[in-house]
């Protein structure tokens, strides 16, 4: 169990200047927090500075664990990045330990966890959008992470599926809680999965507003606390100016892989 702390972090890039500034957040074990913000405000740095891919100019990000362990962390893509010639199955089991005991049940666990059983075999091309979401999902919770991170994970696929994968998320949340950071522009997301939202400003990223969502699950979308509660968020957003477009945290962590 691991409790995420941002202690004042400030980070800048060459060329685009301070993009966060002073970010003051504790994020503890098992809650689910999302960032909301302009385009461009640092929510995508951030969860590059969690991962490790890079590293504040300012302050410090650290995990408070239980048994003094470093903390596990996952991340789910807006894009599925299944590899083609393997299977549902394959794209699993390829991150997990080779060594690790029951890995074929471990597998089998995830793929009934996210309601792929009778597509284990199937390969990418042949899956629906949510369907390949879900397969992603269940590659990032393959070795059971500490804390799970979702940047943007269901914004390609249309309204109907981006509902049933944000009901699949909160099924899956409940029955295996665990530290989760959504990265997403859609309040109405936010507000149906998380319970706290931390609301950014355009760039440089500050913490302009935190939203506790009470609410219990599971959600009704219709709520009238949950509209109110977006009103409050979009007036946090309301004076922003026009953001700069910045790159997407799934183009650097594949740079990263390649060694680009």
């Amino acid at each position: 169990m691991s409790t995420l702390i941002f202690e004042r972090v400030s980070k800048s890039f060459p060329g685009a200047g301070l993009v966060l500034d002073g970010f003051h957040f504790t994020v503890p074990w098992g809650s689910f927090v999302s960032l909301v913000g302009p385009t461009a405000c640092g929510k995508s740095t951030l969860l590059r500075l969690i991962l490790g891919l890079e590293h504040p100019d300012a302050g410090e990000i650290r995990f408070a664990t239980d048994n003094g362990l470093q903390a596990a962390v996952a991340i789910a893509f807006q894009e599925p990045r299944l590899l083609p010639w393997l299977t549902v199955w394959q794209n699993i089991d390829l991150v997990l330990d080779r060594r690790a005991v029951n890995r074929r049940d471990r597998v089998n666990d995830l793929l009934h966890l996210v309601g792929l059983e009778e597509f284990a075999g199937a390969y990418p091309k042949v899956l629906s959008g949510g369907m390949a979401q879900r397969a992603s999902l269940a590659r990032a919770l393959a070795n059971e992470p500490d804390v799970l991170l979702l940047d943007e994970p269901f914004s390609a696929v249309d309204a109907l599926t981006r509902m049933r994968l944000q009901d699949a998320l909160i099924r899956i949340y409940l029955e295996r809680p665990r530290t989760t950071i959504l990265v997403t522009h859609d309040i109405d997301e936010a507000l149906f999965t998380s319970q706290q939202v931390i609301v950014l400003s355009n760039r440089p990223g500050r913490i302009v507003d935190v939203v506790e969502v009470e609410a219990e699950y599971p959600r009704d979308r219709a709520d009238a606390a949950l509209l109110g509660l977006k009103a409050r968020i979009l007036m946090a957003l309301g004076n922003e100016p026009t953001p700069v477009i910045g790159p997407r945290l799934e183009d650097v962590v594949t740079a990263a892989a390649v060694g680009g």
